[in-house]
């Protein structure tokens, strides 16, 4: 993660705010994410904390779709970053309106307002929970889109909406758009330079198999949730519900004859499927107990969805080798071995076509 290069307070002055509006720098390309797009998210130019959000930041834009179409995944996305450098725990220095709190920066009194319980764990966290929070950041948004609109000011609507998010609508009018450099240090004017700068950067794709067009449910919130993790390496032995953690050397876990594993925070094929079910299907750990645990649920090829598990095995099913998660149009994302990362690859190239067993349905 970049530090900030700025590290100004929301302006308090006269309007009311809902964000710290920390000057960060351009995040550089993640060497670990190759080349993977999430619903026109390039999760390759985004930090890894980040990526951990990125299927929420899909989410959000989806849920204002209809409304606000403006507001791509990238720009929430980048927003976010600008916000809080991706930390839920963050809070702003003291104003008149109290602290900026989490990864999207609301006070309290904003929050009251848009704030809800968008991920099913309650509402202790406030704005510190950030998939309510990333998820009230788009409504937020989409309300100063489209003040924004009615203004009647000659300039972008997102530019201005951000111009909004970061001084309070007051300071928009007040100026006639966004904010001049001179006005408080430059803050709002650089605020939304550099998030525009930054949106338009994740957004461009770039080589690798992308994700797109998945629509709504466990199916395809798990591909989304899976995704985020795309870049991420193999680790044989390693991954839990609740991300990377290191392997171990046992029946792999080897490259060229060394021991890697052991020392690679990652996934393996089945703690990917299992993070990425989690915690609306608590899968078991392993391919084979996972195919046990949904046989119940078979899946054609023909009537695949994203979501559905995949398996390969050299024999019967208890010599399972291999899951992936069908991921649409004819693609699955996988962890597929020692040496590659997390990716998604057309379904043909996955895995040897004659070790295919057959596809399930996770909560059905």
């Amino acid at each position: 993660m970049k530090k900030a290069v700025g590290g100004i307070a929301a302006v308090a002055v006269g309007f009311p705010v809902g964000i710290i509006g920390l000057v960060l720098g351009m995040a550089g390309a993640d060497a670990t994410a190759q080349g993977q797009v999430l619903s026109g998210l390039n999760l390759a130019q985004m930090p890894a904390a980040g990526r951990h959000y990125a299927s929420w930041y899909v989410k959000a834009a989806e849920s204002v779709a209809s409304e606000c179409p403006q507001l791509s995944p990238a720009l929430l996305a980048a927003q976010g970053y600008q916000e809080s450098g991706f930390n839920p725990n963050i809070e702003g220095p003291p104003t008149n309106y109290g602290k900026a709190k989490g990864i999207a920066q609301f006070i309290d009194s904003t929050w009251a307002t848009w704030g809800k319980d968008e991920d099913g764990d309650g509402t202790e966290l406030g704005a510190k929970d950030p998939e309510d929070a990333i998820m009230a950041q788009a409504r937020y948004m989409c309300s100063m889109v489209k003040k924004a609109q009615r203004s009647g000011h000659d300039d972008n609507p997102v530019r201005l909406a951000l111009a909004g998010y970061n001084a309070g609508w007051g300071r928009v009018e007040q100026y006639g758009g966004v904010p001049p450099e001179s006005f408080a240090q430059g803050q709002t004017y650089h605020y939304v330079r550099i998030i525009t700068a930054t949106a338009e950067k994740w957004s461009k794709a770039i080589g690798g198999g992308g994700i797109s067009g998945l629509g709504t449910g466990s199916g395809p919130d798990a591909v989304r949730r899976g995704a985020t993790q795309i870049g991420v390496p193999y680790s044989w032995g390693g991954g839990t519900p609740s991300g990377p953690s290191l392997g171990f050397c046992g029946g792999g876990g080897y490259l060229r004859g060394k021991c890697v594993a052991a020392t690679t925070e990652g996934f393996d094929c089945s703690s990917l499927t299992q993070y990425a079910w989690w915690p609306s299907t608590k899968l078991p750990r392993t391919a084979a107990d996972q195919y046990a645990a949904t046989a119940s649920r078979p899946v054609a090829k023909s009537d695949l969805q994203p979501g559905d598990l995949m398996f390969w095995s050299k024999g019967s099913t208890s010599a399972i080798y291999h899951v992936a998660i069908y991921a649409g149009d004819s693609k699955v994302l996988h962890a597929p071995r020692t040496g590659r990362t997390v990716s998604v690859v057309p379904l043909a190239e996955a895995m040897p076509a004659r070790d295919y067993v057959g596809a399930t349905r996770p909560g059905a």
